[in-house]
Order: C-alpha cells, then structure tokens, then sequence
C-alpha cells in the first residue's frame, strides 16, 4: 500500500497540471476582461486627485476660493462652492468686456505692467502666445497642424530598387504650412513627431521640404496609433485598395499647404 503510494500521486500530476492550467487560464482571461475598466477608472481616479490637489481645498488655489467664501459662509466647504461659483461669475464678466470690446485698455495697462518685470516678462509672454495660438481659428491656429510621413533622407526615387526604394518612414505632425527659408534659401517645414504610448511630448524638428508627405489620416486618428503603441495602426492605414496603396503620398509644397489649411 505504502509503496503504491508514489505511483499513484504521479500519476496524478498530469491532471493536475492540466488543472491547474485551466484555472490559469481562465483568471488570465477573466483579468483580461476586467484590466481595460480597471485601468479606465485608475486612470479617473489619478485625474481626479491631481485636480484635487491642484484646485481642491487643501490647495493653494483652494485657499484663496476658500477665503473668499467664508466671509459668507463659516464652512469650509460651503465657502469653497461660494468662492467658485463667484469666480466663474467673474469670468463670465470678463468675457462679456471681452466680447465687447472694452477691455483694450485694461489688456494695455497689465502688458505694459508685465513687461517692467525681468523675469516675469518672459514667462508671460509665452504664455500669452499659447493663449493666442489655442484661440485662433481652425485654420490659423491648432486647426493647421496635420499630420504628415516624414522621410529621413527623403522620399525614395520612382525607379528605385531593393534598398534605395526602401527609406524610414515617421508618422508625424505638421506644425505649420509655413516653411522657413534658411541655409542659403533652401526651404524647411517645422515637423513634431511625438511620442509614445503618451503624444504629448515629443521632438520639433526642422526638415527639408521634400522630405515631408501628406498622409491620408486626421490627428485623431494618428493620436490613437500613438496611444495604442501601433496596435490601431492597421485600423487607420489597410483600408486602401492595392492600387491606391502602391501610389506614393504627394509631397507637402508650400501652395498645396496653404491649400490645404484654407480647407
């Protein structure tokens, strides 16, 4: 009896393991069913307590809301919803002098008062373009950028073969249809490619004209192949016909970019 013993648990083993296989593989399966959600209300959840702490109550920002509200209010939380509520009031107003047209002089006199300050000058500058740049039109502003493949060397030759025919290709950004003139007259185009799987750093980089293409995407969907890491790529890119698919992308010229901008 004793020494049936161990022939019997290995001869066990195997369902066992194939057991314990199966339960692996179906909490594997039931955490990837459950990781997207998951993921989606983590990701929430840091968005939620970065604005926490960067406008909640505790917050630097939060204070002063809080300091304005309780003057009416003894509660701190009552007097931060009061101090909210009458800074968007404030806003509001600004933009109806805004809208009207009268707050010219206002704008003038802190313009003046920031640039009288070394270092302040500067920060306020930039941001003061940045707010400029997201409040243009579509087509002056954020709405110009596109995306665009930027080949490194440029753009392989119509007869080229094998190797030659075959250059690094960049999904990329155009930052703006207006090229730079630079290096003896020769032409650039302002070009970020981003980074990922997070598009939102990324490098500015300054490339020959012909060296950029349109591609046939919209920013949507080149954020979401960044995002993905690639994974969308063919979600976006294999829907041409073979025969489109073979025709190489026109290059960016500085007429059809403002073209292209103006539509």
């Amino acid at each position: 009896m004793i020494a049936a013993l161990p022939s019997g648990l290995l001869a066990m083993l195997p369902r066992l393991k194939d057991k314990g296989y199966r339960l692996g593989r179906t909490f594997l399966t039931g955490l990837a069913a459950i990781l997207p959600l998951a993921a989606t209300f983590a990701l929430l959840a840091w968005a939620w307590q970065l604005l926490s702490a960067w406008l909640g109550p505790s917050s630097m920002f939060g204070s002063v809301l809080v300091a304005i509200g309780v003057s009416v209010s003894r509660s701190e939380s009552i007097g931060y919803v009061l101090g909210l509520v009458l800074l968007c009031v404030a806003i509001w107003l600004l933009g109806v002098l805004v809208e009207a047209g009268l707050q010219v002089g206002i704008k003038r006199l802190i313009d003046r008062l920031m640039q009288r300050i070394p270092l302040v000058r500067n920060v306020y500058d930039v941001i003061t373009r940045m707010v400029e740049l997201f409040s243009r039109k579509d087509t002056e502003g954020l709405g110009s950028m596109s995306p665009v493949w930027l080949h490194f060397g440029g753009r392989p030759a119509e007869d080229a073969q094998g190797s030659d025919g075959q250059k690094v290709a960049v999904l990329a950004l155009l930052c703006t249809p207006e090229p730079v003139v630079m290096d003896g007259g020769r032409r650039y185009l302002g070009v970020l490619v981003p980074t990922a799987p997070v598009p939102v750093g990324g490098g500015l980089l300054y490339v020959p004209e012909d060296w950029v293409s349109r591609a046939d995407i919209g920013v949507e969907a080149l954020t979401s192949i960044y995002v993905s890491m690639g994974l969308t790529t063919s979600q976006y890119m294999n829907s041409l016909t073979p025969a489109a698919a073979d025709e190489k992308p026109p290059a960016i010229s500085g007429e059809d970019s403002h073209k292209s901008s103006a539509t």
